[in-house]
């Protein structure tokens, strides 16, 4: 997996078809484009990339992020109801597929992120994070230290993330602070954009909350930084890394919007410009800096994956199908209509799920290759082994061969249907979770793994919903 990315030609015609099955999620994609794309005058790549590890990776900011996220909460939900002032001031966002009770609920929860309802009591992040903790450890939270050191050593070690160090984990663990770029103490503000809302039990009854309900397990730190471009970040002194996986991931972080700002420079100043024929004395013209071709990020509606294909507009349009492992239950045959003939399905795997034994990782792997048969995929001839992604093909005129420029290098080609797992797992319905007041919209139950490790009956094909609870887990995939 190549974390730099390489912005290919065909990105600046077409764009990226994003479906969530909550409108946070929607949210906070918003959000980090948002970051990725503001103007360099505004914001140095320092900057961005600090604001966007804080805003991604931990459960507390600093005041300047906070700041900066009320800032552009609220300027986007007056953006959200008006599409002619958003598609003017944020050209690259479409949010055209969403139905209007949609876009009502997703301007309340940038109302909310905007500081809507005021004081820390809003939404009290270490305690949520401590009570999540506390349920998921059970009669083991006493020994959470050990806890997280087995899990670390003896599984994401075990797995290929040898570079993440144990006081980052650790730290990530007890606070849900990932990413400590400055001294601790600065770090106490709630992060409003990991709130959620789901409906729980009490009393015999269903109650709107919202809560804290992402990962506590794994962490954030495998996206972005367990592998990297740079071979001397991966040097080892005496077996020990001699980088922590904060460092990796800010570098890889770094060097991303460094593409990204360098991308979206007229092409004049990056030496890309064309020569403009000169006058009838032969003499050349100075080239003129053209601004880069806009992209889109289309983001459908909740809950469309298995109607996309009855409308003519989807239907065998995708050059490539991106699916996160808290996902796979979306695959289908419907779904796969939407893939054109040669285009490419990757699904992540569920290889960093702390919680899933070699045995249920393997059942894992060996259902989405079902999955994807089921949905007229067939297994990518020539892909190199993986046990992060599984690689598929929809057979057409021609087999794709093993070399892709866009996928090799970690960048879509130009229309991408991208269902990623931004909103983690919920546990299991605990009425003794907090009820932190009402949410517009509670956020849909997503489909356990163990429902798609085992087959259903009657059919190849999980049922698209399902009320049933996931564990403890998240999908390691960066939102962006």
């Amino acid at each position: 997996m190549n974390m730099r990315a390489q912005i290919p030609e065909s990105l600046r015609e077409e764009g990226f078809y994003l479906l969530e099955n909550n409108l946070e999620a929607i949210a906070r994609h918003m959000l980090i484009f948002s970051i990725a794309l503001e103007d360099p005058e505004k914001m140095g790549l320092q900057e961005r990339s600090e604001t966007f590890l804080e805003v991604w990776g931990n459960a507390l900011l600093r005041p300047p992020v906070a700041a900066f996220v009320r800032a552009q909460a609220d300027r986007m939900a007056h953006l959200v109801p008006e599409p002619d002032r958003l598609q003017k001031q944020m050209t690259w966002l479409n949010l055209g597929a969403l139905k209007f009770r949609e876009r009502d609920a997703l301007e309340a929860v940038l109302h909310f992120w905007a500081g809507g309802e005021k004081g820390p009591e809003a939404f009290p992040m270490s305690r949520l994070w401590d009570s999540r903790l506390r349920h998921y450890l059970g009669s083991r939270y006493d020994a959470r230290r050990g806890v997280s050191d087995w899990d670390l050593h003896m599984k994401l070690h075990d797995r290929g993330a040898r570079v993440i160090h144990t006081c980052e984990f650790r730290r990530w663990r007890d606070t849900g602070v990932a990413f400590e770029l400055r001294d601790s103490s600065a770090y106490h503000v709630p992060n409003r954009t990991l709130a959620s809302g789901r409906l729980l039990s009490q009393r015999g009854e269903r109650v709107a909350a919202r809560g804290y309900w992402g990962d506590i397990a794994t962490g954030p730190f495998v996206a972005f930084g367990i592998e990297t471009d740079d071979e001397t970040l991966l040097r080892t002194n005496n077996g020990q890394p001699v980088k922590t996986a904060g460092e990796i991931t800010q570098h890889n972080v770094t060097e991303l919007f460094r593409e990204v700002v360098a991308w979206g420079r007229p092409r004049a100043t990056r030496g890309d410009s064309e020569q403009v024929p000169g006058d009838a004395g032969g003499s050349q013209a100075e080239p003129a800096a053209t601004a880069p071709e806009p992209f889109t990020v289309h983001f459908l509606s909740l809950g469309s994956a298995q109607t996309l294909h009855h409308k003519s507009c989807y239907k065998g349009r995708f050059q490539l199908l991106y699916v996160a492992c808290g996902m796979v239950h979306l695959l289908s045959p419907e779904l796969g209509a939407c893939v054109a003939p040669g285009g490419r399905l990757i699904v992540e795997l569920a290889q960093y799920l702390v919680d899933l034994r070699q045995e249920q990782l393997q059942g894992f792997s060996a259902r989405v290759r079902e999955l994807a048969q089921a949905a007229g995929f067939a297994p990518q001839p020539g892909a190199r082994p993986s046990e992060t992604f599984a690689r598929f093909f929809k057979p057409g005129d021609s087999a794709p061969s093993d070399e892709h420029p866009a996928v090799e290098s970690g960048a879509p080609p130009p229309e991408v249907l991208a269902p990623p797992l931004e909103a983690t797992n919920p546990p299991a319905e605990d009425p003794t979770q907090p009820l932190e007041g009402r949410t517009p919209l509670p956020s849909e139950s997503q489909v356990s793994l163990s429902e798609v490790l085992a087959p259903p009956t009657g059919s190849q094909t999980p049922k698209p919903e399902s009320p049933t609870r996931p564990p403890e887990t998240r999908s390691p995939s960066p939102n962006f």
